[in-house]
């Protein structure tokens, strides 16, 4: 997957649930379009040059994941999210 692809800005609403996953440090199962499957801790969401990311806890490792590479993400309190772009 190439970092050089445009970015495509996700729904407003998905937005919003990971922004108070990150307010309460939650524990996600996030999905991603490539397949991949993590356990991570939701810390920050960040933009930069017009591309935003997830800054992630996983196995103890801080991750950025592109908000356009989450096919979902889901917890307990929030349910299960499909991300859709907006």
């Amino acid at each position: 997957m190439s970092m050089n692809e445009t970015y495509q800005p996700i729904n407003c609403d998905d937005y919003d649930n990971l922004e108070l996953a990150c307010q309460h440090q939650l524990l996600l199962t996030l999905a991603l379009k490539d397949g991949e499957v993590l356990q991570a801790k939701a810390n920050d969401l960040v933009s930069r040059k017009n591309v935003e990311y997830l800054v992630a806890d996983v196995a103890g490792e801080t991750r950025e994941l592109r908000l356009d590479k989450i096919a979902s993400f889901s917890h307990p309190q929030i349910g299960t999210v499909v991300v859709s772009e907006s």
